[in-house]
């Protein structure tokens, strides 16, 4: 806007001195300057006109650690060529630092393909967009809103968990649900004839083979059946280490280098988690849902956010996406506590459950709630996600002590470590005392 200004103070500048002196050169350079100004104007003003914005996503979800590819494209649809065109974008995604410089011919178009690196887990919106344009002399700039947009949901990331076991594989004198069940379960009971309508992925070739007519399994209700993800989200026991933070340079687009230019431990595959306990816990719990689910298992979730968030058990195959649509959005704003959550849904839990919790409490309330769970039969296991590495100050060695009593499987998780690695192996009860 200085631009203008300028050149509407020296047009005036010029009137008044061919005012003063007399001189025609000065009355023609006030003139000129004055249709440059107005020429300017109109040239920057249909430079935007006749233009076209499309979005489309080419990735609608993605993981932490994966890109999201946007194609972009602009239309020329007037009679009129544009020297140059310039896309600013004005997307919620995190690094995504859509702009370019273009120009089109009459009835011309231009297309770019976005990438971006996922670094930040939630529901984003891409777009609006707004173009920007001016006149060959630089005097003018003009810039025109688009309002084009689109959503895109980043999960967060997953790990491998080739070393977890579920509670009940440690503990001893389980023993099997004599109940048939139509479900496919990790326990065959017996086998027998075929009967019309049987499922072909029940046949069991051996001993079809051995007696030389069709056999089929049949299968009982596994003792762990239901899984519960119990996800600690009260906003109280959050840590976030804002020293790692600003090291990484706090999440500003401004301080991180395009991805082409980056380091090969910040290219995709590395784990891309946020430096603070609800990342990491939230993290934690997708790869314990995506793990169990591949064993075939009954996963269900409970987390009390910013809203209370239920999803019952079930093994058929949407129910990994929507453990990851629930997580992608969660935060922890929840007000309620462990203890409470525990308490709370307790009759979702019977003698067939076992419990997976995931928490940084240091509150021992809690402890206390799941003890009163373990004497009604059900299992757990816990993952405790240690404050003290996010920078928290308080000692966590008394409430791993008094989960220790418990005899339950602990697993301790610290920024920095890898998770397969913590939830390989549980913590020793020596270790913790």
């Amino acid at each position: 806007m200085l631009r203008p200004l300028i050149v509407l103070i020296l047009s005036g500048a010029s009137f008044l001195a061919a005012q003063g002196t007399g001189l025609r050169i000065f009355f023609h350079l006030s003139y000129v300057l004055l249709g440059l100004l107005g020429l300017s104007i109109v040239w920057a003003w249909l430079n935007l006109r006749g233009l076209s914005v499309e979005r489309e996503p080419l990735t609608l979800r993605a993981h932490v650690g994966e890109f999201a590819r946007e194609r972009i494209t602009i239309r020329n649809r007037w009679w009129l060529p544009k020297l140059w065109i310039e896309l600013l974008d004005q997307s919620e995604l995190p690094q995504h630092g859509v702009g370019f410089v273009t120009s089109l011919g009459i009835g011309q178009q231009g297309r770019w393909i976005a990438r971006t690196l996922c670094t930040l887990r939630g529901r984003y919106r891409l777009g609006p967009a707004t173009l920007v344009s001016g006149d060959p002399f630089g005097i003018v700039r003009m810039t025109r809103q688009v309002a084009t947009s689109n959503e895109i949901l980043v999960y967060p990331q997953m790990v491998d968990l080739p070393g977890f076991q579920l509670p009940s594989a440690d503990l001893p004198g389980g023993q099997a649900t004599r109940a048939r069940t139509f479900h496919v379960t990790p326990n065959v009971s017996t086998v027998r004839e075929y009967v019309p309508g049987d499922s072909f992925n029940r046949i069991h070739w051996r001993s079809t083979a051995r007696t030389g007519q069709l056999m089929v399994k049949e299968f009982e209700l596994d003792p762990s059946a239901d899984v519960y993800i119990v996800l600690d989200m009260q906003e109280r026991t959050v840590v976030r280490d804002m020293r790692a933070r600003r090291q990484r340079g706090g999440g500003d687009v401004r301080n991180q280098a395009p991805w082409w230019r980056r380091s090969p431990s910040e290219q995709p595959g590395a784990p891309i988690v946020a430096a603070s306990s609800e990342e990491y816990a939230v993290m934690t719990a997708a790869s314990l849902a995506r793990t169990l689910l591949a064993q075939n298992r009954i996963v269900g979730m409970i987390a009390w956010g910013q809203h209370r968030e239920i999803i019952p058990a079930e093994r058929e195959s949407r129910q990994l996406f929507k453990i990851l649509e629930a997580l992608a959005v969660l935060r922890a704003h929840g007000s309620q506590s462990l203890a409470e959550v525990l308490i709370a849904e307790s009759q979702r839990f019977g003698r067939n459950s076992t419990l997976l919790i995931i928490t940084s409490a240091l509150d021992e309330r809690w402890v206390v709630a799941l003890q009163q769970h373990l004497m009604r039969g059900v299992r757990a296991a816990v993952i405790f996600v240690d404050p003290q590495s996010f920078g928290g100050m308080q000692d966590v060695n008394p409430i791993l002590r008094r989960v220790a009593e418990l005899n339950l499987p602990l697993y301790r998780v610290r920024q920095g470590e890898s998770l397969a690695l913590a939830l390989g192996m549980p913590l020793q009860p020596e270790s913790v005392r």
